[in-house]
């Protein structure tokens, strides 16, 4: 396949490269605030699991774009992974789940909260749909607790879930601390998948809650939530962002989008500085990750010292009664036959 095959599969990832965002991302971000306007009269915001970068790209062009005063708008990314520099956008590499970062997060602010807190963290997917929606789950309520440090009353949270069977509990938890609670599918987001991002409006936690990063707000003691019914069940509005006339995610298009003008291949706009893959990567174009060659050795009615068998031995002849006494002869840690082993069989 060339460069340009993905371009063909994942027209979002084509326009992300041409119109200069770091990944395909930024256009979910986009799209939700297109149908919500999370943005309107945002000066404070804070972008946790941000790397590689494409919402915080998407918050400093938009916020900082728009306003009067660009140094008005103050733009705070959160990520465990170093990243990319980004102009107005301030980047401290922390745990979400440390107080520490909170109180760095707050001390940029000068001690004043955020309008808008937005995540787009997610986990390595193992493929265990069960294990992944778990994971999710616990990383958006780990979000949470963060952004219950940050947020001011009446602000805007926007997380990435996985919609599985017990999605309901994280509605009712999102519930308590939000007026108005609504699961986003932009655009972008392919079809096939169970991606989606709740959108929390008007920040407003109970009375006397005290933020704090001590106790998990999800384990694994509960029931099926799904058999709740009438007021003890939350119901969260599910809205599709944007219309049918934008790009469908999960079709593929030409390379040439518009008849005037030819296509032409754009490379990343930003390709990982640190990526966790870098060391195995560089041992695979080695040709070091291949395993080892090991000899077979065979066992002949000729040789006196081994068992009395015409077949390859494993320690214990299949015709004998007891273990064979040349052990090191007969033992074979690994079966790896090559052609000249085969020849000789």
């Amino acid at each position: 396949m060339g460069r340009s095959s993905k371009d063909k599969r994942d027209v979002y990832y084509r326009l992300a490269k041409e119109e200069g965002w770091r990944a395909r991302s930024a256009f979910k971000l986009l799209q939700i605030n297109e149908e919500f306007g999370i943005f309107k009269g945002v000066t404070k915001v804070v972008d946790l699991c941000a790397a590689p970068g494409s919402w915080s790209q998407v918050l400093s062009r938009k916020l900082r774009g728009n306003a009067e005063n660009p140094e008005d708008v103050k733009i705070v990314a959160v990520d465990l992974q170093a990243m990319a520099p980004l102009p107005g956008v301030t980047q401290i590499q922390g745990d979400i789940t440390k107080v520490s970062t909170a109180e760095e997060i707050i001390s940029y602010f000068k001690g004043e909260s955020a309008d808008l807190v937005v995540c787009d963290g997610a986990p390595d997917v193992t493929g265990l749909h069960d294990l992944d929606e778990y994971i999710q789950a616990q990383l958006l309520l780990a979000a949470l607790n963060i952004t219950t440090h940050l947020l001011k009353k009446g602000g805007t949270f926007v997380a990435k879930i996985f919609r599985g069977k017990d999605v309901t509990l994280l509605y009712s938890q999102l519930k308590l601390f939000f007026k108005k609670v609504t699961v986003a599918k932009p655009r972008s987001s392919r079809n096939s998948s169970i991606e989606a991002f709740a959108v929390c409006e008007e920040y407003d936690p109970p009375e006397g809650y005290v933020p704090n990063m001590m106790n998990p707000l999800l384990d694994l003691q509960y029931d099926d939530f799904n058999q709740l019914t009438g007021v003890n069940r939350v119901i969260v509005p599910f809205i599709a962002c944007g219309d049918l006339s934008a790009f469908d995610s999960d079709r593929t298009y030409p390379l040439q989008l518009k008849d005037a003008e030819d296509y032409v291949y754009h490379p990343p706009t930003q390709v990982p500085i640190d990526p966790p893959y870098k060391e195995a990567v560089l041992l695979k174009r080695q040709n070091k990750l291949s395993k080892p060659e090991v000899k077979v050795s065979q066992v002949t009615p000729n040789d006196s010292s081994a068992c009395n068998t015409d077949e390859l031995c494993f320690g214990k002849c299949d015709n004998a009664t007891t273990d064979c006494e040349n052990e090191e002869l007969c033992t074979l840690e690994k079966l790896q036959l090559s052609d000249s082993n085969i020849e000789n069989l």
